[in-house]
């Protein structure tokens, strides 16, 4: 299988928070693995998530991301930017 990734990720288990609706709404996530460009992250119910939204790292980081692929559980996301 062909790599399409930007950058390598590596397997991370942190803790995230989903901020959407202008900061009015939030979901807790987990980040399984991590890049520069990007992240998979595990929330209860990834279906009804937007396509775009702000991922606050547990250790103070923020990126405006860009959800790539998307399952129940779990999807990939790209950083459009840091915050």
């Amino acid at each position: 299988m062909t790599e399409k990734r930007d950058s390598p990720r590596t397997r991370a288990l942190k803790s995230g928070r989903i901020v959407f609706n202008h900061g009015s709404s939030s979901i807790d996530c987990t980040i399984r693995n991590l890049s520069a460009s990007g992240a998979k992250l595990l929330v209860e119910n990834a279906l009804g998530l937007p396509a775009e939204f702000v991922l606050m790292c547990a250790d103070d980081r923020s990126y405006r991301c860009t959800v790539r692929w998307r399952k129940l559980n779990e999807m990939g996301v790209s950083f459009d930017a840091t915050i």
